[in-house]
């Protein structure tokens, strides 16, 4: 049995895909299965079976889930706001969570696969894992900082596999139920399509107007990095997934807008709450995962956008894409 929590979201459920495609069947989908918005993400994969959360959750403290027949954890799930201040909530969501899980993994030698965020570098300049260049701005990078830290403790004295994947811009379909906190592409686009233009920022820490830079990356690149850990159980430990190369927020627009075969970019005052807490640039170091063994290219901007809009627009309106 392989267990993925977050099943229903956007990484997990694109993930349970990925697993569908290499034959994996045998899974446990834990989330808040009461949501037939996020549910349907999963509708037509092949699962064993559907856990609640919080009944889940209760299982493994209570000792009700032993491990013994778990392949391995994907634990993907979390609250993902950025712009979350409630810290009990947090704590509760993506740290006690998160430690439960770990402890069941050393219990019964059972492969963790997170997902950690690269927002845990907060503005700094250096992307590279390595706790000196950390430095977390907002509450829920603190609780992804924080996890990362206990994960550390493990690998220098456990023999399970334990692998963090600090994930940077991901972008793809199954997104749509994310509101605010979708893709830049996602919301681009459905911009152009209302009235035929692209809403992106002024010039801010010393960028011109839409050039802060982001290393994006397509959600199906994210699916390959898990499976391939899967594959690869003597290797652990903490590893930055992105392409590598930053790219320009102009670049989405304009691959958006070329797609589309129309639009134009408009430039709006950067907003003042988001001031000190926006991270201007990122861009994975790879070393470490390449170093590792992984070799398989990333999508660029222009190829991801192509392939999700290709996605988005195959299917009818008001339907979720596939």
């Amino acid at each position: 049995m392989i267990v993925v929590t977050g099943s229903n979201g956007f990484i997990g459920s694109n993930l349970i895909k990925g697993l569908n495609k290499e034959g994996y069947k045998d899974i446990i989908a834990v989330d808040d299965h009461s949501n037939p918005e996020l549910k349907e993400n999963i509708a037509h994969c092949d699962i064993q079976e559907y856990v609640e959360i919080d009944e889940f959750l209760r299982d493994v403290q209570q000792n009700k889930i032993d491990g013994s027949d778990l392949r391995a954890i994907f634990h993907q799930g979390a609250c993902s706001n950025t712009m979350e201040w409630d810290a009990e909530y947090l704590y509760k969501n993506n740290l006690l969570y998160s430690k439960e899980l770990l402890n069941l993994s050393k219990k019964s030698n059972t492969p963790l696969i997170y997902a950690s965020s690269a927002s845990v570098y907060g503005s700094g300049k250096v992307f590279e894992e390595s706790i000196e260049n950390e430095d977390p701005i907002n509450l829920y990078a603190y609780s992804k900082f924080k996890f990362d830290q206990l994960v550390r403790q493990e690998l220098n004295q456990n023999h399970t596999q334990i692998v963090g994947l600090r994930y940077f811009n991901v972008y793809g379909p199954q997104e749509n139920h994310k509101g605010n906190m979708a893709s830049v592409a996602y919301h681009l686009h459905n911009q152009l399509k209302s009235n035929n233009k692209i809403k992106l920022f002024e010039g801010s820490d010393g960028f011109d107007d839409g050039e802060q830079r982001r290393d994006f990356i397509y959600v199906e690149d994210v699916v390959k990095v898990n499976l391939w850990f899967l594959k690869n159980i003597t290797i652990s430990g903490i590893f930055n997934v992105g392409t590598g190369k930053s790219q320009t927020f102009n670049d989405v627009a304009n691959a958006v807008i070329d797609w589309n075969g129309k639009g134009k970019i408009e430039y709006i005052k950067f907003p003042e709450n988001l001031k000190g807490a926006y991270q201007s640039f990122t861009e994975a170091n790879i070393s470490k995962l390449r170093e590792a063994g992984y070799n398989d290219e990333f999508l660029s901007v222009q190829e991801g956008v192509k392939c999700y809009i290709d996605s988005l627009e195959a299917w009818p309106k008001n339907e979720p894409p596939k």
